[in-house]
């Protein structure tokens, strides 16, 4: 008997079964990656991504689509990692949509909402490229549009539309040379269909299914007040920290409403973040006054998980222990200082960079980057710490460029802005760009500037046996990576690493910068140093610990 519509309950058994079956195969995505690099990779980032929603779907008792929907949805946003995980959350995003409008979904909702979705994605990237994720999600939701039109048997539809799927991976490697080269099916796109199988596999047999794997990630989005205690009690202006969720009720309430109801929080309190998700809205405030918050807040709907917190009280009575993260170690506490107006987030890693990052002026490391790209959520809660008018964000990876901008939509409360900054050279060049003396706007167009003019290296390890650029690559080779390109691979690392700066540095070039990794010993680094010093006389040399993981050194040319 066919299957003529999907209800909310199932559609949570689908929909955690397909980030299960994900998390099942993400190692396997991970090895399509095309450069065979030790970085937390595509299956390991949309995994992270689609579980952070999946716990949200399954953890709560959503009875509803709507309430399902906005679960997938801010969810997945908040989770997203890397660029293939914010592509997926805003596939899931436009998905959810679209059906948050229905309470059962049939085979032309559900093509209606696969093309939102894809709408959705295909305007979050600036240049999007075929034979990737994005095309295996487009073609799939036009065959699932044609097919709903003469069908209304879900079963078949999804069936059908994953059979193609499969034949649009399969020739992604014409859409992309470096796929072709590599050997390999994009990444991204195997990804999304493993989620497709996992909740097509779910449909079938009427369950959830357990592909055996962990999903206990953390999605706690709860506003971090462990600082509080720490201001003093006569620089607390408002007492109360007020926090509540409005579950509106009211079909007909906007983004009007909310910013209507900020305003009045503005004329109370301060600290104020009323951040919107479809038909939830989540709201921190520091009051004298929390009742008059609360009643305003009950013309728009049902509240729940409140919490209001006595600052002064709290400040006299107990210290509240600093937080035990490793994304987010190592941070002063920013809460106890004036409000300024400009800020400083970088994402990076390793004692000696986080160290140089901090002696320019940066507020908030967040432990991160080549490998372990932070999430959406990771950043916009380094945002919050960081007390300032105007917040520069340094993601120091192309990877979590996309994550970044993401995390500065959802901050309300502050000017965010990203500089586009690709790695940790670049990165550097532009906070040691900025003026204070200057506007934001011009101090945004000189480190962006700053940026061209820096070439990056980095000397790491194959993990796997490829062929690029007809670079036969076994495992175990280090390799020289210069400008997203590998243009050195040997066995020893003196060998490559040798190889790489003669690439780089040219007769332009006047300055090199060594950042030594946690593995190398000083006294080859500073030899390292001498050679290059020798080889290129008019080029000035130093050299720096970074103390990076897997990466012997990263490499600044300017």
């Amino acid at each position: 008997m066919a299957i003529e519509y999907i209800d909310s309950s199932t559609l949570k058994k689908m929909f955690v079964s397909g980030a299960k079956h994900l998390e099942s195969k993400k190692a396997y995505v991970d090895k399509l990656n095309v450069f065979p690099v030790p970085d937390g990779d595509t299956g390991t980032n949309m995994s992270l991504t689609i579980l952070s929603a999946a716990k949200e779907v399954s953890n709560s008792n959503y009875n509803n689509m709507k309430e399902v929907a906005g679960a997938i949805s801010s969810g997945s946003l908040r989770g997203a990692r890397g660029n293939s995980g914010v592509i997926l959350s805003q596939l899931l995003r436009g998905f959810s949509k679209v059906i948050a409008e229905h309470d059962k979904i049939d085979t032309l909702i559900l093509a209606k909402s696969f093309q939102k979705g894809v709408e959705t994605a295909y305007r979050a990237v600036m240049k999007p490229k075929e034979g990737t994720i994005l095309t295996v999600a487009r073609e799939t939701a036009e065959r699932a549009a044609m097919l709903a039109i003469d069908s209304n048997d879900i079963e078949f539809v999804i069936r059908e539309s994953i059979n193609y799927a499969k034949e649009v991976l399969e020739k992604t490697p014409d859409m992309l040379d470096v796929l072709k080269q590599a050997g390999v099916v994009d990444a991204g796109g195997q990804g999304l269909l493993y989620i497709f199988e996992g909740a097509f596999m779910s449909l079938q047999a009427g369950e959830e299914l357990d592909f055996d794997v962990v999903t206990d990630i953390d999605t706690d989005d709860e506003v971090d007040n462990s600082n509080l205690a720490k201001i003093p009690t006569e620089d607390i202006k408002f007492g109360y920290c007020t926090e509540f969720i409005i579950n509106v009720n009211n079909p007909d309430t906007t983004e009007e409403d909310s910013l209507v109801f900020r305003s009045y929080l503005e004329t109370i309190g301060d600290s104020i973040v009323v951040a919107g998700y479809d038909d939830i809205i989540k709201v921190h405030v520091h009051t004298n006054d929390p009742g008059l918050a609360i009643q305003k807040a009950l013309e728009l709907g049902e509240l729940v998980n409140m919490k209001i917190d006595n600052m002064r009280q709290q400040h006299t009575s107990k210290v509240i222990s600093e937080q035990d993260d490793s994304s987010v170690q190592n941070n002063k506490d920013v809460s106890e200082e004036p409000r300024k107006e400009v800020g400083f987030v970088a994402v990076s890693i390793g004692d000696g960079l986080k160290d140089i990052f901090k002696s320019l002026g940066v507020d908030y490391i967040i432990q991160g980057g080549q490998t372990m790209n932070p999430s959406t959520e990771d950043v916009l809660n380094a945002i919050k710490q960081v007390n300032a008018d105007n917040v520069f964000v340094l993601p120091n990876n192309k990877n979590i460029i996309l994550a970044a901008k993401q995390a500065s939509e959802l901050c309300e409360d502050k000017n965010v802005i990203v500089i586009p900054s690709k790695s940790i050279p670049q990165g550097i060049s532009a906070m040691i760009s900025y003026e204070h003396e200057n506007s934001v706007d011009d101090n945004i167009t000189n480190m962006e500037d700053s940026m061209t003019d820096v070439s990056t290296g980095q000397l790491t390890f194959a993990v796997r046996d490829t062929s690029i650029d007809e670079k036969e690559i076994k495992e175990g080779d280090i390799l020289g990576i210069g400008n997203d390109k590998i243009l050195a691979v040997e066995k020893e690392l003196d060998t490559a690493a040798k190889e790489l700066v003669e690439q780089l540095v040219d007769d332009d070039s006047e300055l090199v910068i060594i950042y030594y990794g946690e593995e190398v010993d000083e006294n080859v680094a500073d030899d390292f140093g001498k050679y290059i010093e020798e080889k290129f006389e008019d080029c000035d040399v130093e050299v720096h610990y970074g103390g990076q993981p897997l990466y012997y050194y990263i490499l600044s040319v300017e």
